[in-house]
């Protein structure tokens, strides 16, 4: 027999016993992004190398380490697979010129790739929904999504376990003021910062900030705080933000350490935590990125958005007992015997024409081994078809949940009989 091929590590298959999980919170999600005004957008899931490293930044840890990338055979292109939705979103906005004259809400799911140490929650194929609020100046727009995902966990359960986190990158003029200052307080400590730390100091020292070191902890509590180098307009918009969260009841934490991981963000920044999932606390994340639709080429607009991991609300939702059970069959329809076979494909779909779920069995089997796999199944009701039945056209009707007597009727009277047990 030859060797079994398995699946990449990190990059996992959903089966069907948990598949339909994953569809009620994608159903969950399309509902509420409808309900406010957000369209479906679809990328490709590989894209140009260089959309990630004028987007996300080349000293970050995704383009150093993690992302996917390979050149193309055919004519040399160097290609990577999607480490992030909001890059290939927005070079998708820019392409087909969807903001002109316009502003644009849109979300997208799917999966995303990052070449990092596979672990609960947090896997090599991974998925994401991100939403994207483009033209719009906030920052109301930022307030609208802070709102919309707490509505969600409201939906989905979630809000007792959930936490909102917030701070301010300012502009990129004042993180580069803040920048210089870091740099000098971070060298003065240079001995004491670990491994990353010292490989970001000049790179990306605004990360050094959201180290987990223990050691360095008081480091980075004592470090220039960006919110000091803030000009007027830039307070203004988070005192403005702040203010609206507070009107319409949203709690949230002050976090000056909170940066995100990519070089885009400026101004509002925000995360969802838990302290349900260990490590992997991050749900949802996401800010403003007011300056990245011009480094992709198009004209500058303003832009806000969030991303959340699939995989851990899926762990979240799982932990507290949200998910729902597997769905099952209204009917399941057993047959045995020469000429059955066609009577109960016609039998099904008159029940499948009424709005009933069936399975029919197919194959060759005895009718207990039909009837163990009807009552696997999780039907109310099995419509039985024997040779009798078929000579006869009849059903028999019979309950597998509840009370109910066992009947024979004739086929007109089927959707009756199945009905009234289903109802029962």
């Amino acid at each position: 027999m030859a060797e079994k091929i398995q699946a990449i590590r990190g990059m996992n298959d959903i089966l069907p016993d948990e598949s339909h999980q994953w569809e009620f919170l994608e159903h969950t999600v399309r509902t509420w992004l409808a309900d406010y005004g957000y369209r479906n957008i679809r990328m490709p899931i590989v894209e140009d190398t260089r959309l990630f490293v004028r987007s996300i930044g080349e000293a970050t840890d995704i383009v150093e380490k993690e992302m996917y990338t390979f050149t193309d055979s055919l004519n040399g292109d160097s290609l990577t697979l999607r480490p992030e939705g909001t890059a290939s979103c927005l070079r998708a906005v820019a392409e087909h010129n969807l903001l002109y004259n316009t502003t644009q809400r849109l979300w997208y799911t799917g999966p995303m790739f990052r070449h990092e140490r596979p672990q609960k929650g947090r896997y090599r194929q991974f998925h994401q929904i991100g939403v994207e609020a483009l033209g719009f100046n906030g920052p109301d727009v930022d307030a609208e999504l802070i709102l919309m995902t707490a509505d969600l966990w409201q939906r989905l359960g979630l809000a007792p376990y959930l936490s909102l986190q917030i701070n301010t990158l300012g502009s990129s003029a004042e993180r580069a003021e803040h920048r210089q200052a870091l740099i000098a307080y971070l060298e003065q400590h240079k001995d004491a910062l670990d491994e990353d730390g010292q490989r970001r100091l000049y790179t990306n020292p605004l990360r050094v900030l959201d180290s987990k070191t223990p050691s360095m902890q008081a480091i980075c509590d004592n470090a220039p705080r960006l919110i000091d180098f803030l000009g007027e307009a830039s307070r203004r918009h988070y005192d403005d933000w702040r203010a609206m969260l507070q009107a319409v009841g949203i709690a949230y934490v002050e976090n000056p350490r909170l940066v995100r991981g990519l070089d885009y963000y400026n101004l509002s920044v925000f995360e969802w935590v838990t302290t349900e999932l260990g490590a992997q606390g991050t749900v949802c994340g996401g800010g403003r990125y007011d300056g990245l639709i011009e480094q992709l080429g198009s004209k500058p607009a303003p832009a806000v958005g969030l991303a959340m991991g699939v995989e851990r609300l899926m762990l979240l939702l799982q932990d507290k007992g949200l998910l729902p059970a597997a769905p099952a069959p209204d009917v399941y329809l057993v047959n045995q015997g020469a000429g059955t076979g066609c009577y109960a494909l016609t039998l099904a779909q008159a029940l499948r024409a009424a709005g009933l779920k069936v399975i029919q069995h197919c194959g060759e089997a005895s009718f207990k081994s039909q009837f163990k796999k009807a009552d696997a199944s999780g039907a109310r009701v099995a419509v039985v078809v024997g040779d009798n039945e078929l000579a006869n056209g009849q059903v028999v009707v019979k309950p597998l949940r509840g009370d109910g007597e066992q009947v024979v009727v004739e086929r007109t009277a089927m959707l009756a009989a199945v009905t009234a047990l289903i109802n029962r």
